[in-house]
């Protein structure tokens, strides 16, 4: 049974198609849906260590990206919203084991073959390392 349902986000329209995907799941099974947003610091090309500027614009950016996740949420089904720093697909797999969650549910950002054999692609590690299902909607 489905009880715990992590959703990473990041502000794209897939992020945004997996929030829908995970709502309709959490209304049927009265799951609750846990939002992670992951501040990739790790992108940035910044070898000081970050200005509380750039770290304060990254947390807005946050802020808002979780706030029209959980709008999209309805009224009857619990939510969380979590703030992170760091790789993205290692915080994933690090609050999958925290929540204990029951599925991820992520969106595919659609790399294509070749970036995707050269960039790699986060929902293709969280799908080969989850210890639990992955959803990935397109």
């Amino acid at each position: 049974m489905i009880k715990n349902i992590l959703v990473p986000v990041d502000g794209s329209e897939s992020s945004d198609k997996s929030v829908e995907y995970a709502v309709s799941l959490a209304e049927l099974c009265g799951a609750k849906l846990n939002f992670l947003y992951v501040a990739n610091v790790n992108q940035l090309s910044i070898n000081a260590s970050l200005t509380h500027a750039i770290m304060d614009a990254m947390r807005t950016a946050g802020a808002a990206i979780l706030e029209r996740a959980a709008s999209m949420v309805s009224e009857n089904v619990e939510y969380e919203k979590i703030m992170e720093t760091g790789a993205p697909a290692a915080v994933i797999l690090e609050y999958e084991e925290i929540l204990d969650a029951d599925l991820i549910v992520m969106g595919s950002r659609g790399l294509g073959v070749v970036k995707g054999v050269l960039l790699g692609s986060v929902s293709q590690y969280i799908i080969e390392r989850a210890q639990g299902p992955v959803l990935v909607v397109k």
